[in-house]
């Protein structure tokens, strides 16, 4: 299941269904408009790149925080970003998918949170959010709890053949965690 956010504010655009605002979304082939009034109206409509294959969309009414030039959405070799329309002259961006937050504290540094993010070919994986002062990086799903062998203060969730099962995220340990239900 893919999950669908809202990454750019309302539209100046009406839904030609309803008459409700239009937001850009992003889904599992890119980005598209789409009713505010979803799931009551679904109308979508798919964003195509202009001439230049660069500029997807010009965010009227946002504005850039540093020359107040207007926003615009941009595609990169990332994925999509919300950058400046006076670029280069003006190096504004702004991320499209914000990476989710756990509520797991960073092991390594004990100062961050850990996130869930993506690398550039699409693993998922979570690390710290003080990157690149803290480089605490974990393939698995982090779990809150404390290895009963090492005591090591973070658990990780594997998927094997039995089923998920919980080990110790130690590199050092890497224990499968007895669990007594």
């Amino acid at each position: 299941m893919t999950k669908t956010a809202i990454f750019a504010a309302r539209q100046n655009e009406p839904c030609p269904e309803c008459g409700a605002e239009l937001v850009i979304r992003s889904g599992r082939h890119g980005p598209f408009l789409g009713c505010s009034q979803y799931p009551e109206c679904q109308y979508i409509r798919p964003l195509k790149a202009q001439a230049d294959g660069h500029i997807v969309k010009v965010l009227e009414g946002q504005t850039c925080p540093k020359c107040q030039a207007t926003l615009v959405l941009r595609q990169g070799r990332y994925g999509m970003f919300i950058g400046c329309g006076n670029y280069p002259e003006c190096d504004h961006t702004e991320v499209i998918d914000k990476p989710d937050e756990t509520s797991i504290a960073c092991p390594q540094c004990g100062q961050g949170k850990l996130l869930q993010r993506k690398s550039r070919y699409g693993k998922v994986f979570h690390s710290c959010d003080r990157y690149p002062a803290c480089q605490f990086a974990l393939n698995f799903k982090p779990i809150a709890g404390e290895c009963a062998y090492c005591h090591y203060p973070l658990l990780m969730e594997k998927r094997t053949a039995k089923g998920p099962t919980l080990f110790c995220a130690s590199k050092l340990c890497g224990k499968p965690v007895v669990t007594t239900e």
